[in-house]
């Protein structure tokens, strides 16, 4: 790596037609989007076009909704990932995988399969899976409660750390003349008997080419942040304002630092919307089309769920009811459900306006401005320590992603912010992070 100064790190969030819920009804957009290889294979070459460290596929063992106001299904993460693997040859591929409703051997082969077939670019944002229809697709009545998920993840990374250095560096030695293919003394067995899990071992894999795929999470409550403190290396957020990101980012440095890790090495990504128009009005213009484009209906729904209850709870031109106010215990996304709370009271709004502001970003940063302001926005998170970057959420695509990278880019990399080229050809090269050690060393 060069001595220049710190950058920023870049993630391309991508969603189908775009983030926006209603982003699919703009006479531009492909409204089937959703199941189009040539529509990812496009994105995916945009982003590496622009040097962005990594893509990012968001992912859920459910339908989204009913599927009658938006898109609701979508490609399964890994099998897209390996598709654009051979569309793509330097940008980071990360995808989001449940650990509640896979088992660690399996996800583990598959992950270091996509390492392998990437040149050393998978990435894996670990997930706990929140929702009760997940849990009914895997035979269950009830969903684990939240600390059990974690817990049963913790149990399930450890595992799955351990089947990648199952295959020492070395233990192909592929001596054809002797006819000896490996050595068996360095492919080890784990003989792992625990709480959730219980695995034998070795991998059918050898040890990816980045030791463990890139390790990345992105659950804000008190327990995700624990399980991230001790083995995200890249952490996606959610937050409104600077203060919020800001308190996140201490937080979350803190908790890695007692864990004993080199704070550097554990890099946070808010998510922003971008809306960008030449002028401050063209920005606004352009968020108003977006916004003239929802289906309330949806936005109830959405805001239901999370809440764990019923549409009809909702007034759209009354606040929030009191039984929500209360802060009711919830076991699926704690600190979504917080997040809109905290911008619901501070804002004193509406649950119409609260389901517009979510429209575009399901609580993410929405920024509305010229490249200009919309750079100086970013520049302020990152050199006030709010972030060590970003997960850039186009609300459209792939239109909002070419404005960013048209219009946005330059000023940040005429800031020195962000880099003009490649250095490295993995994903934990982008990130600045290195292979980590095989533990049966």
């Amino acid at each position: 790596m060069s001595n220049q100064p710190k950058q920023l790190h870049l993630n391309a969030f991508l969603m189908e037609a775009g983030h926006h819920e209603a982003s699919w009804r703009l006479p531009e957009s492909n409204p089937r989007a959703d199941f189009d290889l040539d529509h990812w294979i496009r994105l995916a070459r945009l982003a590496e076009s622009a040097k962005f460290d990594s893509l990012f596929l968001a992912d859920g063992p459910a339908l989204l909704g009913t599927g009658e106001f938006r898109p609701p299904g979508q490609l399964e993460p890994l099998t897209l990932l390996t598709a654009l693997s051979q569309a793509t040859s330097r940008i980071g591929l990360i995808a989001t995988v449940s650990s509640t409703y896979n088992e660690p051997y399996n996800l583990a082969r598959r992950l270091a399969s996509v390492d392998h077939v990437s040149g050393g670019r998978a990435g894996w944002n670990i997930v706990t899976s929140a929702g009760a229809d997940e849990a009914a697709n895997f035979g269950l009545e009830t969903r684990p409660d939240h600390a059990q998920r974690y817990a049963r993840a913790d149990e399930f990374l450890r595992i799955a750390k351990a089947l990648w250095d199952s295959w020492e560096t070395g233990a192909v030695v592929a001596d054809k003349s002797a006819g000896r293919y490996a050595d068996p003394a360095r492919i080890h067995r784990l003989d792992h008997r625990g709480e959730y899990f219980s695995v034998a071992g070795p991998l059918n894999v050898e040890r990816p080419p980045q030791g463990h795929p890139l390790l990345v999470q992105a659950g804000s409550s008190e327990d995700g942040k624990d399980f991230a403190a001790r083995h995200a290396e890249a952490i996606f957020t959610a937050h409104q304002t600077y203060e919020r990101a800001a308190a996140f980012y201490a937080d979350i440095k803190a908790r890695a630092k007692a864990a004993g890790r080199d704070t550097e090495k554990v890099i946070v990504l808010p998510g922003i919307v971008p809306y960008i128009g030449g002028t401050e009005a063209e920005a606004r213009a352009l968020a108003r089309r977006f916004d003239e484009l929802r289906v309330p209906a949806y936005g109830l729904r959405q805001l239901a769920a999370v809440f764990e209850t019923e549409p009809d709870v909702f007034e759209l031109d009354e606040p929030l009811p009191a039984s929500i106010l209360a802060r009711p215990k919830l076991e699926g996304s704690q600190s979504r459900s917080d997040l809109i709370l905290e911008l619901a009271v501070r804002e004193n709004l509406t649950v119409r306006q609260i389901i517009s502001r979510l429209g575009g970003g399901r609580g993410h940063f929405e920024f509305v401005g010229t490249p200009e302001q919309v750079a100086d926005a970013i520049t302020v998170w990152f050199a006030g320590g709010a972030a060590d970057g970003f997960n850039i959420m186009a609300p459209a695509l792939p239109s909002g992603l070419e404005a960013f990278i048209e219009h946005v880019l330059p000023i940040l990399r005429s800031k020195g912010l962000f880099r003009e080229e490649y250095e490295g050809r993995t994903l934990r090269e982008h990130y600045g992070l290195v292979v980590p050690p095989n533990s049966f060393r």
